[in-house]
């Protein structure tokens, strides 16, 4: 297939008000809100190493670069289109130096014996938006690359948070953002050697039940887990909220400590 012929298969889609322009498969997993939000909340400065699990295109990672320059970003994928198409994105926004994309599976980083990973506790920060269903609990999506991409054995939640964990050093963050449902489930995986747990609910509309969390925790912390005021993304006239557009288009931080 011609890159022509690649490119035809793309949507060529604006993130962070135009400031950033992303390629994205036209079928399959398709980045959006969730991982500008997840980006957001990542409290990375200058000078600051961050290590995100499942990169994809590179939405949530150049979001990130984007609004703090300086940072470095070391991504993991498994699915090597998006990893090349997450490179491509970098480059055509003149961020490749802040965003490297590794091909790998982030189930993986726990392990010793894989020279090629990065080391163990070598981040300050490490983010994530996994996938959110269960197999067998959704009807898979005809795309492979979708269905790999929303959908999770039983465990892999898990699994991620405690990879997210070990690439981090002590006192530095670990961030996800999943649906509300999984709560429990993040809290218990957080509590394995995190403690000042925050979470911010993200609601739809100010009375709608939470859609998402966006949970973070401190490796090493003792400190006891903090429920924060949520974001409410649309006014009851369908219009964004002042603070949503603040993050989504203007590219502000959504601070969780």
């Amino acid at each position: 297939m011609t890159g022509g012929q690649q490119d035809d298969l793309l949507t060529d889609d604006g993130f962070l008000g135009g400031r950033l322009r992303i390629l994205q498969p036209k079928k399959g997993f398709r980045a959006g809100v969730d991982s500008v939000l997840v980006a957001a909340a990542v409290p990375a400065e200058e000078g600051d190493k961050v290590f995100e699990a499942g990169t994809g295109p590179g939405v949530a990672a150049l979001c990130l670069a984007a609004r703090a320059p300086g940072v470095r970003i070391t991504g993991v994928e498994r699915d090597v289109a998006s990893a090349m198409l997450a490179d491509r994105n970098a480059m055509r926004n003149n961020l490749s130096a802040a965003l490297r994309v590794m091909h790998g599976d982030v189930r993986q980083a726990t392990r010793h014996d894989l020279a090629r990973w990065p080391r163990h506790g070598g981040f300050d920060h490490a983010f994530a938006n996994p996938p959110y269903y269960e197999h067998g609990a959704i009807t898979p999506s005809p795309s492979l690359r979708r269905a790999g991409a929303s959908a999770f054995a039983p465990g892999d939640l898990e699994l991620w948070i405690k990879a997210l964990s070990v690439m981090t050093k002590t006192r530095g963050t670990v961030t996800i953002i999943h649906p509300a449902a999984s709560l429990p489930r993040l809290l218990a995986a957080f509590s394995r050697g995190m403690g000042d747990i925050a979470v911010k609910p993200v609601y739809p509309r100010r009375h709608d039940p939470a859609s998402r969390v966006i949970v973070q925790g401190v490796k090493g912390s003792r400190a006891p887990m903090r429920l924060l005021p949520g974001i409410v993304l649309h006014g009851e006239d369908g219009a964004s909220t002042r603070q949503a557009v603040a993050i989504l288009r203007d590219g502000a931080a959504l601070p969780l400590r």
